[in-house]
C-alpha cells in the first residue's frame, strides 16, 4: 500500500449535551493516522463543553471552518449529504461515522462499528452505489490501551470483587450519582471501586465528594480506562461506544440507555447475550441499580458467559482498528 502523506480533517463536535464520545473516538482515528505519518487537524465549534482544549492538548490544530485536504472525516449526527456535499469540492475523499442509520450520505466509505438487527443492509439506501460499507464490532474504532489490556485480560472467574462505574464522559442523565445511591450501604461489599467521569460531567464536583465519603476511587478525564477495565470483575455503565469497549476486553457489565442512538445496539447486544439492558434512563433509578448489585454474587455464570460472548462479538481475525487499512486503501496508487 503507498498513499503518501495525506492531510485529513476531521468534522466532530462535543459539548454537554452531545457528549464526549464522537471526539474521544475521532482522537483514536487522529492518533492512528498520525502514527502512520499522515496531518490531521480538527474542525470543532466552541460549543459549552466543547473539548478544544483536550484536543489541542494531544498536539492536533483545531479550526472552525472547512479547509482544503485529501480526506474528510465525518462524524456528526447533525450533517448529512446535503453539507457534505457542499464541502465535497474542496476533499478527494469522504468517510463518514455514523450509527443512526436516519439520513442519506455523500461519502465515499462509511462505518458503523455497532450490530442491531438488519445492520448489514440498514445503510442501502442511504448511501451512494460506490460507497464502501465497514459494518459490525470487527470494525471498532479501538485505542492502543485497549488493544493491550485483550490481549492481558484474564480469564473472568464470575466472581464480582472490583467494580467499576462509568456513565459517559458527560452523563447528562446524572447515572453516576444514582450509582452511588444504590452503593450507599453495600460499597463494603466489594474489595474496590473506581467511579469515573470526564471533565463534562456537570456533577462532577458532587460526584467527588460523594465518592470520598464513601471511601470510593474517584477518577475524572483519564488516558487509563481501559486498564481499570482490565482490573474490574463488572462494569456499570451506558450504551454507546464504551460498551463496545467493555465487551472488546472481554468485561462483563450493565448498559443504561441515556441517548436515542444507543437504544437498539444496547437491546442487540443483550439480545446476544454480552451485556445486561437495564432500560431507559428515565425508568432507571437507584432501586434498579440497587437490584443489579444485589443480584451479583448469584450470577457467576451468567457474567462469565458475558465475558466470553464480548470477546467473539468484537474479534477481529487478529487485525485490531481494521478499519484505517480499509481507508487507505481508497488512496492505493
Amino acid at each position: 500500500m503507498n498513499t503518501g502523506r495525506l492531510t485529513i480533517l476531521i468534522r466532530t463536535d462535543a459539548s454537554s449535551t452531545i457528549g464526549s464520545g464522537h471526539v474521544m473516538r475521532c482522537l483514536t482515528i487522529a492518533d492512528n493516522f498520525r502514527k502512520l505519518g499522515h496531518e490531521v487537524q480538527f474542525w470543532m465549534e466552541r460549543l459549552p463543553g466543547h473539548l478544544i482544549d483536550l484536543v489541542e492538548g494531544r498536539g492536533f490544530t483545531v479550526v472552525q471552518r472547512a479547509i482544503p485536504a485529501h480526506l474528510l472525516i465525518v462524524d456528526h449526527y447533525q450533517l448529512d449529504k446535503l453539507w457534505e456535499q457542499s464541502v465535497r469540492t474542496i476533499f478527494n475523499k469522504i468517510v463518514v461515522i455514523d450509527d443512526l442509520a436516519n439520513r442519506q450520505h455523500d461519502c465515499d466509505l462509511l462505518l458503523d462499528q455497532n450490530v442491531v438487527a438488519g445492520y448489514e443492509r440498514r445503510y442501502d439506501d442511504l448511501v451512494p452505489v460506490h460507497c464502501r460499507k465497514l459494518l459490525g464490532p470487527k470494525y471498532l474504532i479501538i485505542r492502543d490501551e485497549f488493544i493491550e489490556a485483550r490481549t492481558c485480560s484474564l480469564a473472568r472467574r464470575g466472581r464480582v470483587e472490583r467494580l467499576l462505574v462509568f456513565m459517559g464522559g458527560s452523563d447528562p442523565t446524572g447515572e453516576t450519582l444514582k450509582v452511588i445511591d444504590a452503593l450507599v450501604q453495600v460499597a463494603t461489599r466489594f474489595k474496590h471501586i473506581d467511579v469515573v467521569v470526564g471533565s463534562s460531567n456537570m456533577n462532577r464536583y458532587e460526584v467527588k465528594r460523594r465518592c470520598e465519603a464513601l471511601q470510593l476511587q474517584y477518577h475524572c478525564q483519564i488516558d487509563y480506562l481501559a486498564r481499570l477495565m482490565q482490573e474490574a470483575d463488572f462494569a456499570i455503565g451506558a450504551g454507546g461506544t464504551a460498551m463496545w469497549e467493555r465487551c472488546y476486553v472481554g468485561l462483563p457489565s450493565s448498559s443504561t440507555v441515556v441517548a436515542d442512538n444507543q437504544h437498539d445496539t444496547t437491546i442487540e447486544a443483550a439480545k446476544l447475550g454480552a451485556i445486561i439492558h437495564l432500560g431507559w434512563h428515565e425508568e432507571v433509578d437507584s432501586s434498579i441499580y440497587s437490584q443489579l448489585i444485589e443480584k451479583l454474587p448469584l450470577m457467576s455464570e451468567q457474567l462469565v458467559s458475558m465475558s466470553k460472548q464480548g470477546l467473539n462479538i468484537t474479534e477481529a481475525q487478529g487485525i485490531p482498528n481494521v478499519w484505517i487499512r480499509e481507508i487507505l486503501r481508497m488512496f492505493d496508487k
